[in-house]
Parts: C-alpha cells; sequence; structure tokens
C-alpha cells in the first residue's frame, strides 16, 4: 500500500471490514487481477476517493455556475405559484446549491462506480495474456518436466521466466502457495485454479492435479495439454484474421466509399441550391469520419488477442 491507500485504510478499515460479505464478487475479482491491496484497503480508498472527486467537482461546478450566474439565464414564461415568484430573487443561490449537491453525487458515484470495475478490468486483461501465452508455457512445462524436473520445480522455474507473461505470474502464485505458506502442490494448484481468470488455466490445473491423485504420467499430460491449446490458438487465430477481413470490407465500404459518396452528392446539393453552410456536410468530415475511424480502432483493439 501506498500513503495515500494506507490513510484510507486507517480511517475506514475497521468499517470497511464488517462489509465483506457484501462485496464477495469485488474480492474475487480482486483475487483473479491478482491485486496487491487487501480488499479492506480498496474499498476505504474507494469510499475516500468517491467523496474528495465529488466535493473537488462540485466546488468546480458550483464556482462556474456562481460566477457566470447560470441560474439567473433560464427564464420560464407560463403560470407559476406565487412561492416560485418569491423564490426566483434567490435563483443564483438555490441554483448553486443544486449544482453542487448534484455534481458531487454524480461525480462521486462515478468515481466509485470506477473503483468496482476497475477489478473485473484487470482481471479481463490477465485473462486475455493467459489464453495466448498459456500454450507456449505449457510447451516450457513440458520440456521441463521430460527433462526429469519434478512438478514443484517445474512451476518455479516457470514463474521466474518473464517472457511467459501472466502465465508465469499464475506460476509465481503456485510457488509461492509451496513455498511461503507450506501448502503441497496438490492444494496449491487448486487454490491456483479457483482464483485464475482463465478458464483455460483452471481447465490445465485441474487436469494437473487430477493427474497427480491418479498416479498417472504427468509429462504426457502436459504433451497433450500443449498440442490441444497450440490447434486452439491457431483455429482463434484462423477465425481472427476472418473476422478482421469482414471488418476491414466493412470499414472500406462504410468510411471510405460511403462517406466520400455523401461528401459528393452533399457537395452537389449545395452547389445547387446555394447553401453557403453546409452543415451536413461539415458533420460527415468532422464527425462521422473521425469517430467512425475511432470505433473501428476500438472495436479491433478489443479483438485482437494479446502478442
Amino acid at each position: 500500500m501506498n500513503s495515500y491507500e494506507r490513510f484510507c485504510f486507517n480511517l475506514l478499515g475497521e468499517r470497511v471490514q464488517k462489509k465483506r460479505d457484501d462485496y464477495s464478487s469485488l474480492r474475487n475479482e480482486m483475487l483473479k487481477a491478482r491485486m496487491k491491496i487487501s480488499f479492506e484497503a480498496y474499498l476505504s480508498t474507494a469510499y475516500v476517493s468517491s467523496v474528495f472527486a465529488g466535493f473537488f467537482m462540485a466546488a468546480i461546478i458550483g464556482m462556474i455556475t456562481f460566477i457566470f450566474r447560470l441560474p439567473e439565464l433560464i427564464v420560464y414564461r407560463g403560470n407559476l405559484p406565487d412561492i416560485f415568484y418569491e423564490l426566483s430573487q434567490f435563483s443564483l443561490i438555490i441554483g448553486t446549491i443544486l449544482t453542487i449537491i448534484i455534481s458531487l453525487i454524480i461525480f462521486g458515484g462515478i468515481t466509485y462506480a470506477i473503483f468496482l470495475v476497475y477489478p473485473s478490468i484487470l482481471s479481463s486483461d490477465r485473462k486475455r495474456n493467459i489464453d495466448a501465452t498459456l500454450p507456449y508455457a505449457i510447451n516450457y512445462i513440458t520440456a521441463m518436466s521430460t527433462a526429469g524436473i519434478t512438478p514443484a520445480e517445474v512451476f518455479k522455474l516457470l514463474g521466474e521466466s518473464e517472457i511467459y507473461g501472466e502465465s508465469a505470474v499464475e506460476a509465481r502464485y503456485i510457488t509461492r502457495e509451496v513455498e511461503i505458506f507450506g501448502k503441497d502442490l496438490l492444494e496449491a494448484l487448486r487454490t491456483a485454479g479457483q482464483y485464475t481468470p482463465s478458464d483455460r488455466m483452471r481447465d490445465f490445473l485441474q487436469g494437473c492435479v487430477a493427474s497427480i491423485s491418479s498416479g498417472s504420467n504427468l509429462t504426457e499430460y502436459f504433451r497433450n495439454k500443449s498440442e490441444q491449446y497450440t490447434r486452439e490458438n491457431r483455429l482463434e487465430q484462423k477465425t481472427f484474421l476472418e473476422t478482421l477481413g469482414l471488418i476491414s470490407e466493412s470499414y472500406v465500404t462504410a468510411l471510405v466509399a460511403g462517406t466520400l459518396f455523401l461528401i459528393i452528392l452533399q457537395s452537389i446539393m449545395s452547389s445547387i441550391s446555394g447553401d453557403s453552410n453546409p452543415v451536413f456536410l461539415y458533420a460527415v468530415i468532422y464527425g462521422i469520419i473521425p469517430l467512425g475511424s475511432i470505433m473501428f480502432v476500438i472495436l479491433i483493439d478489443s479483438m485482437t488477442p494479446e502478442a
């Protein structure tokens, strides 16, 4: 924990500890994300940060509202109860107070929601990385196991290798359970399989537990899993390339040919009608094209497997 997280924990840690059962899903996501902060400290930080962010933004928006006298710009033309006409002379103060309260609720709530969602985002990123690196990590495990190295040492060596990304991180947690907490390898594998975000990794670790428990050939199991995940990766890459080709065709059709057609059509219509301010043409050039391109970039980035 850093000093700010420690301050938040000292401030609210005892109260937050009573809410553990209410945030079971958050705790699970934090474990899957392998976050190096306790649940109590994280939730305390979320509470304090939400209050700080809410008051900070409320103060800024409240000052802007008061300085520019924005509530006085609101004019209602119609019949209202007399009480509203009496309060209209205080419209600046009332409007500023309402703006501060609404800003506090909105920005505080948004900050709190971000804290709740952040662990699941990290967990999802780790899942993608594990799924992408697991076949290569299992190849490494198979090679080590074939050389006669014990399973516990195999996972330790995998954890010491940085090139296997989050798969190596999972192996380090297995080694930690064995060497620091004194668990046997089977219990360590069960624990790691329970909290890993990757279904592939969970299936692999559960298979390791079954193979060790039954006394079957663990090296052969590693070899079979390596071949299985390699085939699956090959199929996923093929599917991704086909989907990427479809998206590229859609991009060319919609945002290249389509917008070019709209620009030419609008230019001709503007020339015929004598319109000196073609708003739709500006919307296509400065709105549809850049926003559409950004959407395609985000779509492709979310689909692209981890390298």
